[in-house]
């Protein structure tokens, strides 16, 4: 082998492991995120109910970003210990009501 052979392979050895590298480190922050959602889960089953629970599954297939912020808000108060007791399906209603912006009628009138 040729020293600009040698070299190659070096190069190449060197290129494989940090391509490995990047694939442990992403696995890694993948089964991180994975297990970190399967706690908030656990968390929204114990604090809501079940309609309410379904309520929300319905929401986050429609709206998914109004899902996650009223998730957010409910987990917040959680971890306050605002919460006192299951957030029901009338209790979430209000919550919804209180986030999802009011839609605007808008009219049209011809003279």
């Amino acid at each position: 082998m040729s020293m600009e052979d040698q070299e190659l392979e070096a190069i190449r050895r060197r290129k494989l492991a940090e391509l490995g590298q990047h694939q442990q480190a992403a696995q890694a922050q993948q089964e991180q995120n994975e297990a970190a959602e399967a706690q908030r889960q656990n968390v929204m089953r114990a604090i809501l109910t079940p309609g309410a629970r379904e309520r929300l599954g319905r929401l986050k297939t429609a709206y998914p970003d109004i899902a996650a912020s009223v998730e957010d808000q409910l987990l917040s108060l959680y971890s306050s210990g605002r919460l006192r007791q299951q957030v029901d399906d009338e209790t979430l209603k209000r919550i919804l009501g209180q986030v999802v912006p009011r839609k605007r009628d808008i009219k049209i009138e011809r003279r």
